[in-house]
């Protein structure tokens, strides 16, 4: 890409960003199924292999599909490299264990996705990896938590379900201090509504299988990283590890970036109007919004986010049953443990994305059996009041 790229504004990006034309001048974004490329020359191929020439060698390595949608993320979030993987729990994989050995350590938010605690709580401990999983609120306790051989610190902000906030500034400054990294899961946030880089974090991992393809049809993740991080361990881990995304993949998330920022825009906008519906219900003893005046995190919301969110989480009175009695009740929002697509989608943590956990893990952060988690999507919002409305009388 030119120079002139750098000028151009995130909307612009969205649509554009890493957009390569072969000899045939396509519109739209090139479809490169190939595994493998062919070199010109014998010496060709031996530059290529040492680094000395720039060009694809396998697609496990590099592919000009995948390689423009990671131009596009790069230049979205700000970042020095973009890496594409197969998978958002991949990527997370990836940041994390690239750059550990045994004997370091890590420190985590409690509130965490299930599969993220669980490589932090039971794989990397069987590499010799510990860990200390921290009140992501409190930085008095991400401070306490630190040790000498601390290498990164990690949390999602905001959390999976409960939209729990991290400082991301605040952390960031604390792992600085003892010479560790910080990794963002900014998932629930999207690029578009919060920049972590910005705010000092070192990594950002993201599940594009959510808002940035949006529509429920593929899997895919993106780390976000500087030269050197990448440079002396991802890149590495990556070739050899091969947890790579696929060019189909890749094509259909450069398609869906393009209108990320219209969906988030209307997700937002209709999840504020269903969150203040919410509150006001009989039958819902709690809702979390970020974007309410009544988030317990209301201020540091307005401080890193730029708008509430496209989820909501909120509590429904007589525990799983009501909650059971809701969802099943519902004629238009889909019971789904996905989120960020253009259709809304609601889900039971405690029985789902959380069930691996133990009570008491789950009762730590905030989940209760009561506890339901929705996506909204970009459906009129009193088509969704209005569903929501009948699904609460049935409890």
């Amino acid at each position: 890409m030119s120079d002139a790229t750098n000028d151009w504004h995130p909307k612009t990006h969205l649509v554009r960003g890493g957009l390569t034309r072969s000899s045939h001048g396509e519109t739209s974004e090139g479809l490169f199924l190939s595994s493998g490329f062919v070199y010109e020359t014998a010496e060709s191929a031996q530059e290529l292999f040492l680094g000395k020439e720039e060009g694809f060698i396998y697609s496990r390595y590099g592919n000009p599909t995948v390689a423009m949608f990671e131009e596009r993320m790069r230049a979205l979030e700000g970042s020095e490299v973009a890496v594409a993987t197969a998978s958002g729990m991949s990527a997370v994989m990836a940041a994390l264990a690239c750059s550990l050995k045994a004997g370091d350590h890590i420190v985590a938010a409690k509130a965490l996705f299930s599969s993220c605690s669980h490589i932090i709580t039971q794989i990397l401990p069987g590499w010799g990896i510990d860990y200390t999983l921290v009140d992501g609120s409190d930085l008095d306790d991400w401070a306490a938590a630190m040790q000498s051989n601390t290498k990164i610190a990690f949390f999602e902000s905001p959390a999976n379900p409960t939209l729990e906030l991290v400082d991301i500034a605040g952390v960031a400054a604390i792992a600085h201090d003892h010479g560790a990294r910080l990794v963002v899961d900014n998932v629930f946030a999207t690029p578009i509504l919060q920049r972590p880089l910005s705010l000092g974090a070192d990594i950002v991992v993201y599940s594009a299988t959510k808002h940035i393809d949006g529509q429920g049809r593929v899997l895919g993740g993106v780390v976000l990283c500087d030269q050197d991080f990448y440079d002396l361990h991802l890149q590495t881990y990556l070739r050899h590890t091969g947890p790579t995304m696929s060019a189909f993949n890749a094509w259909l998330l450069l398609k869906g970036i393009e209108t990320l920022d219209l969906r988030v825009a209307q997700q937002c906008t209709n999840a504020a109007a269903i969150a203040d519906f919410l509150a006001e219900q009989p039958q819902v003893s709690r809702v979390l919004y970020p974007g309410r005046d009544d988030f317990p995190q209301r201020a540091l919301a307005q401080r890193q986010m730029d708008r509430g969110s496209t989820l909501i989480c909120f509590f429904v009175e007589g525990g799983q049953p009501a909650a059971f009695a809701l969802l099943n009740a519902l004629s238009l929002i889909d019971i789904s443990n996905n989120l960020g697509d253009t259709k809304s989608l609601i889900t039971h943590p405690t029985t789902t994305t959380h069930s691996k956990l133990t009570p008491q893990e789950r009762d730590d952060i905030g989940i209760t059996d009561g506890c339901l988690r929705m996506s909204v999507g970009i459906e009129d919002h009193r088509d969704l009041i209005g569903d929501l409305t009948q699904a609460l009388a049935a409890i």
